[in-house]
């Protein structure tokens, strides 16, 4: 087994005044040549936005996009027409291939709002653009780990990507052992984000915000300290 520890302070920072974005790989002005990704993987921002305010419209290409709301609302227009809003317990997923356009507001007037942006490197490019808004709480099972996008379109999981992978929550109480079994080959690796609590995986202590990227392995174990919710994005290496 073999992992790569990031610990929250080490992560880029901004302070933009109406955003405060933290990123754990290369992103806009911070540039890291040992973090741009962890596979295909390419970025994972944790970002606060102030109330009312927001990302404009701006355009993506060839993308797989997730945004997890942590906290407030977030809403999103884009070019196919879509306007909606996504709370905590529901995700968007919008695969931006040949080309799309969006924007990502703050829908609270009085409140912050916290989200994660991630991003994954697709296995097709140039495919039809499509959005979808999910809820996710019916996937989510405590003290487990809870599976909710995958590659497979209709299985198992309410959400699906144009690439070999797979986005799963360990929501856990304090003191509970998991044992993350990997859903791929070999040469597949796990990206384990502490969202909140403490916690020890693959034998290594984390904390709020720490990543821990996880190759070489088969399985790993993730052990609560306190009430804790952990992300794991299991992404294949691409060449």
């Amino acid at each position: 087994m073999k992992t790569i520890l990031h610990k929250a302070p080490t992560r880029g920072y901004f302070d933009h005044g109406w955003l405060q974005t933290h990123h754990t790989f290369s992103f806009a002005d911070y540039y890291d040549p040992a973090r741009v990704n962890f596979g295909a993987l390419r970025v994972l921002n944790d970002d606060v936005v102030a109330p009312g305010m927001g990302f404009g419209l701006h355009p993506h290409r060839n993308m797989e996009i997730v945004s997890i709301p942590l906290s407030g609302a977030l809403e999103h227009r884009d070019s196919m027409g879509h306007v909606s809003v996504i709370r905590p317990g529901e995700i968007q997923v919008m695969s931006a291939g040949t080309g799309v356009q969006h924007s990502e507001y703050n829908e609270q007037k009085d409140k912050e709002t916290n989200f994660l942006q991630i991003w994954v490197i697709p296995e097709f490019e140039n495919v039809q653009p499509r959005y979808e808004n999910l809820s996710i709480a019916d996937y989510i099972h405590r003290n487990r780990i809870s599976t909710f996008i995958s590659p497979h379109p209709g299985h198992d999981t309410p959400a699906w990507l144009y690439q070999q992978v797979w986005f799963s929550m360990a929501d856990m109480d304090a003191d509970k052992e998991l044992v993350y079994k990997f859903k791929s080959p070999i040469s597949y690796g796990v990206y384990a984000f502490v969202i909140e609590g403490d916690v020890e995986v693959a034998g290594e202590p984390l904390t709020y915000r720490d990543g821990l990227g996880v190759t070489d392995a088969r399985s790993f174990s993730i052990r609560s300290y306190t009430e804790a919710r952990v992300l794991l994005v299991e992404v294949p290496f691409i060449g």
